[in-house]
């Protein structure tokens, strides 16, 4: 069993709570707008009960996104200002993965800013850009992935795999209800989803879990009380 002492901040605890919380809600809202989606509707819930769950497990997972943004710009430790959390990839403290997170706060907000204004944009402009919460949640998972130094920790990589199982077990449920016309689109769906588990295995084995992983994932060097 790998074991991984953890030294920081209540800022920084805080963060990473809000990180996983936000995660595993994002997970929960992806998961069930695909299963839920199409003729894998169930029949025995109305079309507004389904509605209403799935916009109140997007608002929760903001809720709890926002706490993370907020606790880790605050935090002393890496000196982020407000504009890494909207601007993608201008961090020096370990740029590419939290640009991974901003990049996917960044589709979740033109989610957000879309269905305000779903009325004005119609049905079909406003489901072509809600398909950006799902493109947002693979990059949220390997933002959190590379950006912890906490991935080892067994809990948190059993955390990982059940998000991962979740959403590809949605994404198969959801092809094999699709009924037979749509092949095309349900193949690059299971495609997709089994190509994220081997991805994210491969990352996992060559990144994280290696010894030395939160020096080569910082492009620079912060001594301001030890490496997180």
């Amino acid at each position: 069993m790998t074991t991984l002492t953890l030294t920081g901040s209540p800022l920084w605890y805080a963060s990473r709570a809000g990180g996983t919380l936000a995660l595993v809600l994002l997970t929960a809202t992806v998961a069930f707008g695909i299963a839920s989606g199409g003729r894998a509707a169930p029949r025995r819930i109305g079309r507004f009960e389904i509605g209403l769950l799935h916009r109140n497990l997007s608002l929760l997972t903001l809720v709890f996104l926002a706490v993370h943004i907020v606790t880790a710009v605050l935090d002393p430790f890496v000196h982020l200002g407000w504009a890494v959390s909207v601007v993608p990839f201008g961090a020096s403290y370990r740029p590419l993965w939290l640009g991974l997170g901003t990049a996917a706060l960044d589709l979740l907000l033109a989610v957000i800013v879309t269905s305000a204004l779903r009325q004005r944009l119609g049905v079909r402009r406003w489901k072509a850009v809600h398909w950006l919460a799902y493109a947002a949640w693979p990059l949220a998972l390997f933002h959190g992935v590379g950006t912890g130094t906490d991935t080892r920790l067994p809990l948190q990589l059993w955390l990982y795999a059940g998000c991962l199982g979740t959403v590809v077990a949605a994404v198969w449920w959801r092809s094999a209800k699709a009924g037979p016309g749509r092949l095309t689109g349900r193949l690059l769906a299971a495609t997709a989803a089994t190509a994220v588990p081997v991805v994210l295995g491969a990352f996992l084995a060559t990144g994280p879990l290696q010894p030395g992983w939160a020096q080569r994932a910082a492009a620079t060097t912060i001594l301001l009380g030890g490496e997180r």
